[in-house]
């Protein structure tokens, strides 16, 4: 069979939800990095903190402190980054070794479900899973110039370069952190791409609490409010 034989394999309602996914991943991400100044999301609240930092970083001595907390932040991405390649070998696999699904469909229903099927509701993961790591890896490689710059940051906080360059600095964490975030959000998306596997209705509904926990994050929880609350 060709590649279009196989895509013509899922229903309509298939297409909907994938689409569905597709769109709330990238409308609540565009929301998020764009909130306006009525509404901040707590990724732009902590851009200006990030601003901050570099700003108190300048007239910092010694600077071990600064180190730690970049050091500690690459370390995340790392993790992140191996936890998404695993993750993907793991999807990979059962792309190649559809059998227990198979098993686990025929007690749901009686009727069969392609092989093929299977295989492309599991690639939705992976693409998402894909774009995580891609997304980590990258912030890891920006957090790695942020430090370069810091550490091109002179001593003396009346050199005429120091905040400029610290400033450069603080955009490069911020891209870095936006980045991130980027990853964690397409992690989320990939859980609910999981649920396709049980329907075009479970996809949907999972795209929904998705797209509700991270707005949730973003918009409605307590380290919102805590950023928000500058007498703390």
């Amino acid at each position: 069979m060709t590649l279009i034989e196989h895509l013509s394999l899922l229903t309509l309602w298939d297409w909907c939800a994938a689409a569905l996914i597709i769109v709330a991943w990238y409308g609540i991400g565009s929301l998020i990095d764009h909130s306006g100044s009525k509404r901040p999301s707590v990724t732009v609240l902590m851009s200006e903190h990030r601003r901050t930092w570099m700003k108190v970083f300048v007239e910092r001595s010694p600077r071990l402190f600064d180190s730690q907390i970049l050091s500690s932040l690459r370390q995340s991405t790392s993790f992140f980054a191996s936890t998404c390649l695993l993750a993907m070998g793991g999807v990979l696999a059962l792309i190649g070794n559809t059998d227990p699904l198979s098993g686990v469909a025929l007690e749901v229903t009686d009727m069969p479900v392609p092989v093929v099927v299977w295989q492309l509701k599991l690639g939705l993961a992976v693409l998402f899973l894909a774009n995580a790591f891609l997304k980590f890896v990258w912030a890891n490689r920006v957090f790695g110039y942020c430090a370069v710059v810091m550490a091109a940051v002179p001593n003396d906080p009346k050199d005429p370069v120091a905040f400029p360059r610290a400033a450069q600095a603080a955009e490069l964490n911020i891209r870095a952190a936006v980045n991130f975030n980027r990853g964690l959000r397409a992690m989320y998306f990939s859980l609910a791409a999981l649920a396709w596997l049980l329907g075009s209705v479970a996809l949907i509904i999972a795209t929904v609490v998705a797209v509700w926990i991270v707005w949730t994050r973003e918009f409605a929880s307590i380290p919102r409010s805590i950023l928000l609350n500058e007498k703390i």
